[in-house]
């Protein structure tokens, strides 16, 4: 296994009806439907990703 840093991030809330740069970051960032998770490389641009749709994520 990698000594890379990862963060597992799931999908709680649904898109629809937020701004469309916000489901353009949540389809960015792999996730697809609620409760679909990722585990994504801790970089300084997925952490900014990540603060943009906190309100729609959670990490894990």
């Amino acid at each position: 296994m990698s000594d890379k840093k990862t963060l597992k991030v799931r999908l709680v809330r649904s898109p629809i009806g937020c701004k469309q740069d916000h489901r353009d970051t949540v389809r960015g960032l792999g996730l697809r439907r609620v409760n679909s998770e990722r585990e994504l490389e801790d970089t300084p641009a997925v952490r900014g990703m990540i603060n943009k749709i906190a309100y729609l994520v959670l990490v894990v």
